[in-house]
């Protein structure tokens, strides 16, 4: 009878995986990752090996986990979207008896009965398949695979976490973990070999490829086309979780995974919190909303933020904040540009946020400004929302293919020391620039950013202004 249940159990799994139709086909093709993997590997020094380990998995509640979301970088270079996997590349050709590999990645093996649970494995044959990786083991394989980490003159890795649970398996992340530090002998981590991985992956992600950008434009491009819906169907009596919703089934119509981050929707007082997550203001009244939402597309991470008034008409004192807002990001937008100092960005917001705050009587000294712009003006954006990039102060100059945000905000709480009439308007306009030799993309143009343009798209009907639900 076990054996019976057994075989049913493996045939309804093989079935479970030839029947997966209608995926999307614009996922990043094996030739892309195995691209990455020789660039990676050209930016590793002589007789070394780098280590990149998948994420852990994370309780949700008790016995359900939160939706997987991969190591970026183990992603980058291998397409694997699956725990319990670690992909070992090496700068030299290895020889073991007559086999001869570069890289080897041992991956989650297929399990018939699990997979009618939680979902499809790729296992070892659909990892060499689909992703294109030659030499491809189960994990249990590793603890008594060769590996003489002693001859190479250094081990490449990223931090090692330490707070992952342990199935006792011996070849679930954990149990890769610990078979490594024994293997390798590392008992603490070394700064160095950390500080080489962070600078490789840095380098290589902080520009984009064209298949990069093409994702990119999708994510970044859906994200507006859900901000727009928003404006139009805002009105006084939304929730803040409501416009949440509708960015969420946006993104999800055009075929997004998800958001890059929690979306940050926040209403009046709420708006002046820089990471607002609560997003349960039951009305907005006659507020700003300002919404920080960006799509997650096969990876690739939107970051887009756009503030409006819920009423459809900006007060005066809320227009005199969102235009200072809009000037200073204009004013930014005029350097961006290859060879311009990133700092410089920010520099030049600030300068023009302080003079209108000035202006404004809101402060009486430029040093004031940063009370009320706090957080800084740009940052690498990609696989993470806050991507990698080899930033080191001063000497960071943007680069040709580099996609970075461009966000200037003022955000006045209730008892700054101004007077009242500007109290709660929290304003930011974000939206994310590709660098170009001489000149700048705006991805995310498609969502108007001056104040009588989103006035004017307030005015027209959006369909979700028809949606009839019942009342509970």
């Amino acid at each position: 009878m076990k054996q019976l249940f057994l075989f049913f159990t493996f045939l309804i799994c093989t079935n479970l995986i030839h029947s997966q139709e209608n995926l999307p086909t614009d996922y990043l093709s094996k030739e892309f990752h195995e691209g990455r993997r020789e660039a990676f590997r050209n930016l590793m020094p002589a007789n070394s090996v780098a280590v990149i380990f998948s994420y852990p998995e994370r309780v949700f509640s008790r016995d359900i986990n939160y939706n997987f979301h991969q190591n970026p970088d183990l992603y980058y270079l291998t397409g694997y979207k699956e725990p319990d996997a670690v992909l070992f590349i090496f700068k030299e050709i290895q020889n073991i008896g007559a086999d001869s590999y570069n890289e080897v990645f041992f991956v989650r093996e297929r399990n018939a009965a699990r997979e009618i649970w939680t979902g499809r494995r790729l296992g070892v044959e659909g990892t060499k398949a689909k992703l294109g990786i030659s030499t491809v083991y189960n994990g249990g394989d590793f603890k008594d695979f060769t590996i003489d980490f002693k001859k190479f003159s250094k081990i490449i890795y990223d931090k090692i976490p330490n707070d992952i649970t342990n199935d006792t398996s011996g070849f679930d992340l954990f149990g890769l973990l610990q078979t490594f530090k024994v293997k390798a002998g590392i008992n603490q981590e070394d700064p160095a070999s950390l500080g080489t991985f962070y600078d490789i992956t840095s380098t290589l992600r902080e520009i984009k490829t064209p298949e990069e950008v093409d994702l990119m434009r999708k994510s970044v491009r859906l994200s507006c086309v859900a901000h727009n819906e928003v404006m139009k169907a805002i009105n006084t009596e939304m929730s803040e979780n409501e416009a949440d919703g509708i960015h969420a089934y946006i993104h999800r119509k055009y075929g997004a995974e998800g958001e890059g981050y929690p979306p940050i929707v926040g209403v009046g007082a709420n708006g002046c919190i820089l990471h607002y997550g609560e997003n349960n203001s039951t009305k907005m009244n006659n507020q700003l909303l300002l919404m920080d939402v960006g799509s997650e597309y096969h990876g690739y991470s939107a970051d887009v933020t756009r503030t409006i008034p819920a009423n459809g008409k900006f007060t005066e004192e809320q227009k005199a904040i969102y235009q200072l807002v809009y000037d200073a990001q204009e004013a930014v937008f005029k350097i961006c540009k290859e060879g311009t100092p990133l700092i410089d960005l920010n520099t030049t917001a600030r300068e023009v946020l302080a003079n209108g705050l000035l202006k404004l009587g809101i402060i009486k000294n430029r040093e004031e400004v940063k009370i009320y712009y706090p957080h800084g003006c740009s940052h690498f954006l990609g696989l993470d929302v806050h991507d990698k990039g080899n930033f080191k102060g001063a000497k960071t100059a943007l680069k040709e293919n580099m996609i970075i945000t461009v966000e200037p905000g003022i955000y006045i709480p209730a008892n700054s020391n101004c007077d009242k009439k500007w109290w709660n308007i929290g304003v930011r306009i974000e939206d994310d620039i590709l660098i170009k030799k001489d000149s700048y993309e705006n991805l995310s143009a498609e969502s108007p950013r001056k104040w009588e343009e989103i006035e004017k798209l307030a005015s027209e009907k959006s369909t979700f202004n028809e949606l009839k639900l019942p009342k509970i």
